[in-house]
C-alpha cells in the first residue's frame, strides 16, 4: 500500500515530469548499453600490503604487546570491519575485537541484496524527504562500489516486479525509473518493461491470472558472510590487528590532564577460546557493535538511554526450482503491507523477509509463524500448478535489524532510517544503524569522527575502488583454470573462483586427491553441494575456530540446507580437530554445539514440528489400507514395528545393498519416540505429514515405495537425501 501511494506521489509531479523521465531513461539505457559503472578511486593506500595475513594466534600477540593503538573497534560485522580497514589504510594503528566469528550475526543473516532501497526512494518522493533521498543516493553509489571490489562475490541481479493491475504499469515504471536517474551513471542497467508472455517466459512459475505484465529492475547482489570476511581478511592484510572470539569485558578510562575528565583509553578484553585477559590500549574505541549498541554505549554510561530498536527479520531458502536461475521476484505489497523479496542465490531460493521488533540476543531464532507468512505471500504469486509446501524449507534464520534512533534528534522516538555517528562525552564513538550496502561510506564517516574528536593524523578515506581479498586477479573464467590445472569439477571449481576469488588457487593446492578418474582432486563434504574438504583447512587459517564458523560462514552450508549441513557436520569436525588439534571430548563439545545452532537458529526446530508423536494423521480410509500394506510388506510377523533387519531382508531379496549406518539414519528421521524401530502409527504420521506437504524428501518414504513397486526385480534404489527440505 505504502508503495503504490509512493508512486501515485510522483504522477502528481505531472506530464512534464514523466516525459522528462523518459527521455532521461532513454539517455540513461543509451549509457549502459556503451559503457561500464563508473566508481572514482580514492587515493591510493600508502601503507604495505602483507603477502600473507597473520594467524589468530600472531594477531592476539600484537594486541597483548602493543602499547597503543590509534583506533580500537568493537564488532566484527561488516561495519566494525569496515571501519579497522578504513583506519589501517589510512595509515592508523589499528585493533579490532570481535567476541564471537566476524559475520556471526545480523551481517550474515541478510537478504543477500546490494541495494539502495526502492521503497525508500519512493517515500522521499511522496514525502518531500530530502534525507531519505541523499541516503538513496548513498547507497546506490555505495552499490556500485561493492560490486566493483568485490566481484567474485556480488553480481548484478536483475528483479521483476510483477503487475497485476493496468493502473500499476505506469505508475510502477515511473518510480522504477526513477530509480535509475538517481543512480546516474552508476546503474547497473536500465529498467524496463514486460508483456504478459515475456514475463511468463522469464518467470514461468509466476501466477498467470490476471497478470498484466511486469518490470524489471536490477540491484546487487553477494554472499554476505564471505564479503563481510573478505573485509575483515583485507584489513589484516593492511596491518590491522583483528581477532574474533576475543569479547570486550569492560571499558578502560582514564583522566585527562588538561580537562580533569575521564577518557575512554581502551578495554579489557578476554580470549573466548583460553579464557587469558589481558588489556588493549587506544587512543580512540570505536562501538560497531549493531544490536549490541546499547550494552557498549552503557559500559561507558550506565544512565545514557537506550538509542537501538531492533527488528527481527526471517529468511526462508526453498530448492532452486522456485525461482530462475537468474531473475528474482519483488511482491510490493504484501498482505500486511510489508515487502517480500523472493530471490535466487547460491542455486536455491530465498525468500524474505519479515519486520517485528525483537529482543536483542547472539540466538535469533526464527518462528513458525514467520515462516508460515513468508509461505503464504509467496503461494500468492506463484501459479497454482506449484505446490508451495511447507516440507520444501531447506533453512530458515532470523537477523536482527539494529534500527536506532537519533539521540541528537529533537524527535528521540523517531527512527532514524540512515546511520548515525555519535560521541560520548568521554570520546566514545559510536556508529549505529545504516544497512549493508553502506558499510563503507558508514566507516569512513566513524573514523572521520574519530580523527577530528581525537585528533589522530591521519589523511582522507582511501577505501573507494579498494579491491577486498580475492578481488586482485579474480576474472569470469578463472574457473577454467582451476579445472585444467587441478582437474576439479566444473561445479566445484565455479564455486571455488566465486567465493575466494583469487585465493581459490590456494584452496586448490591442498584439495586431496580423489583416486578416481575424475574429478582428480576435491573430495565433496556432501554430495549434492560443491563443498569440498580442502575449505574446511583454508577455512581455519581464515580464522574458523568452530564448526559453526564452518557450516555457516566459511562455507554456507547451514543458510542453504540444515540436513546436508548436519551431515557433512562429523567430517568437518574430524578435519578441524587435526588442524586446531582438538581431544576427543573437545570434538564432541563441537558437534553437539554445531547441531544445537542449526536445530534453534537455522530452522531444524522447526521441521520436527512438523513430524512429531503427536501429529495427526488425516489420510482417508483408502489411503490408509495402501500404506498398511506397504507397511505389513517390510513387517512380515506383523509385530507393529519395522527395524534395521526387516528392511534389509527386504533389500536382500531385490538385490540391493544399503549400509548399516545409512539404514540407521534413514530409519531414526521417523522414530519420533527414538526407540530405535519406526511404528505402523508412526509410518501413517509421516505419510499423511507427507500428503499435506508438511514434509517432503523423506528417504524411508521414497525407499518403502520404490521397493514395493520393484519387488522381485533387480533395481538401485536411491538413498540420497532428494532435496526436501524441513
Amino acid at each position: 500500500m505504502a508503495f503504490r501511494k509512493a508512486v501515485k506521489g510522483t504522477v502528481l509531479i505531472g506530464g512534464g515530469a514523466i516525459a522528462t523521465v523518459f527521455g532521461l531513461s532513454q539517455f540513461s539505457q543509451y549509457r549502459n548499453k556503451h559503457g561500464t559503472l563508473y566508481v572514482e578511486a580514492a587515493e591510493p593506500v600508502l601503507v604495505p600490503m602483507k603477502n600473507h595475513f597473520p594467524t589468530r594466534e600472531e594477531q592476539l600477540l600484537t594486541l597483548q604487546s602493543t602499547s597503543e593503538f590509534d583506533v580500537l573497534v568493537i564488532g566484527g560485522g561488516a561495519t566494525g570491519c569496515g571501519c579497522a580497514l578504513d583506519a589501517a589504510t589510512r595509515g592508523l594503528k589499528t585493533a579490532l575485537l570481535e567476541r564471537d566469528d566476524f559475520s556471526s550475526g545480523t551481517s550474515s543473516r541478510s537478504t543477500k541484496l546490494i541495494h539502495g532501497g526502492v521503497r525508500y526512494l519512493q517515500k522521499a518522493i511522496m514525502k518531500l524527504d530530502f534525507e531519505q533521498y541523499k541516503m538513496v543516493k548513498e547507497a546506490l553509489r555505495e552499490r556500485a562500489n561493492l560490486l566493483e571490489i568485490a566481484p567474485h562475490l556480488s553480481a548484478p541481479l536483475p528483479i521483476m516486479l510483477p503487475v497485476y493491475k493496468w493502473w500499476q504499469l505506469p505508475y510502477y515504471w515511473i518510480g522504477i525509473k526513477l530509480y535509475d536517474l538517481v543512480a546516474g551513471n552508476q546503474c547497473l542497467k536500465s529498467s524496463y518493461v514486460l508483456s504478459k508472455s515475456r514475463a511468463l517466459e522469464f518467470f514461468p512459475m509466476l501466477r498467470k491470472e490476471k497478470l498484466v505484465g511486469a518490470i524489471v529492475y536490477y540491484d546487487g547482489q553477494h554472499n554476505d558472510a564471505r564479503m563481510n570476511l573478505a573485509i575483515a581478511l583485507t584489513a589484516a592484510r593492511y596491518g590491522a590487528a583483528t581477532a574474533n572470539y576475543t569479547e570486550v569485558l569492560r571499558l578502560l578510562k582514564s583522566t585527562d590532564p588538561r580537562s580533569g575528565r575521564a577518557r575512554v583509553c581502551g578495554a579489557r578484553c578476554r580470549d573466548v577460546l583460553t579464557g587469558q585477559e589481558f588489556d588493549v590500549k587506544a587512543k580512540c574505541v570505536i562501538n560497531a557493535t549493531g544490536p549490541f549498541t546499547d550494552s557498549v554505549r552503557k559500559m561507558d554510561d550506565q544512565e545514557v538511554p537506550n538509542i537501538c530498536q531492533p527488528s527481527a527479520g526471517v529468511h526462508i531458502v526453498m530448492p532452486g526450482y522456485y525461482s530462475p536461475d537468474n531473475m528474482g521476484l519483488l511482491d510490493p505489497a504484501t498482505s500486511d503491507g510489508r515487502v517480500i523479496f523472493f530471490l535466487p542465490w547460491e542455486k536455491m531460493t530465498i525468500a524474505g523477509t519479515t519486520d517485528s521488533p525483537t529482543d536483542v540476543t547472539s540466538h535469533p531464532i526464527p518462528t513458525e509463524e514467520d515462516v508460515n507468512f513468508i509461505l503464504s505471500e509467496v503461494r500468492n504469486y506463484l501459479n497454482c500448478d506449484v505446490e508451495v509446501r511447507r516440507g520444501d524449507v531447506l533453512a530458515a534464520w532470523s537477523g536482527i535489524r539494529p534500527l536506532v534512533t537519533d539521540p541528537n534528534s529533537k524527535d528521540t522516538q523517531s527512527i532514524c532510517r540512515n546511520h548515525i555517528v555519535t560521541v560520548s562525552d568521554s570520546g566514545l564513538v559510536t556508529i549505529a544503524g545504516g544497512k549493508w550496502t553502506t558499510y563503507r561510506a558508514m566507516a569512513q564517516d566513524t573514523i572521520d569522527a574519530a580523527i577530528q574528536t581525537h585528533g589522530l593524523k591521519a589523511g582522507s578515506s582511501r577505501t573507494v575502488g579498494l579491491q577486498l581479498e580475492g578481488a586482485q586477479d579474480w576474472s569470469p573464467t578463472l574457473y577454467i583454470r582451476l579445472v585444467q590445472d587441478y582437474g576439479l569439477e566444473s561445479e566445484v571449481a565455479q564455486h571455488l573462483a566465486s567465493t575466494y576469488g583469487d585465493k581459490a588457487f590456494e584452496v586448490a593446492k591442498i584439495a586431496q586427491v580423489t583416486g578416481k578418474r575424475w574429478p582428480i582432486v576435491g573430495k565433496r563434504l556432501v554430495s549434492e553441494f560443491p563443498y569440498i574438504e580442502a575449505e574446511v583447512v583454508y577455512g581455519v587459517k581464515e580464522y574458523a575456530r568452530t564448526a559453526v564458523d564452518m557450516i555457516s560462514r566459511r562455507t554456507r552450508l547451514a543458510f542453504l540446507n540444515v540436513q546436508a549441513a548436519e551431515e557433512a557436520l562429523p567430517r568437518i569436525v574430524d578435519i578441524m580437530g587435526k588442524e586446531l588439534n582438538w581431544n576427543e571430548q573437545k570434538k564432541r563439545e563441537e558437534l553437539e554445539a554445531a547441531k544445537k545452532f542449526l536445530y534453534y537458529e537455522m530452522g531444524y526446530k522447526v521441521k520436527s514440528d512438523q513430524l512429531t508423536d503427536r501429529s495427526e494423521i488425516t489420510l482417508v480410509p483408502s489411503d490408509i489400507e495402501r500404506y498398511k500394506k506397504r507397511f505389513h510388506m517390510f513387517d512380515k510377523e506383523k509385530k507393529g514395528f519395522i527395524t534395521i533387519v526387516d528392511v534389509q531382508r527386504v533389500l536382500e531379496s531385490i538385490s540391493v545393498q544399503i549400509d548399516e549406518n545409512t539404514l540407521h539414519d534413514i530409519l531414526n528421521e521417523v522414530d519420533l519416540n527414538k526407540n530405535g524401530q519406526v511404528e505402523l502409527n508412526e509410518f501413517l504420521q509421516l505419510m499423511s505429514a507427507i500428503q499435506k506437504g508438511r514434509v517432503s524428501g523423506s528417504r524411508l518414504a521414497v525407499l518403502m515405495k520404490t521397493a514395493e513397486e520393484n519387488l522381485g526385480r533387480r533395481v538401485v534404489i536411491p538413498v540420497d537425501r532428494s532435496g526436501g527440505g524441513l
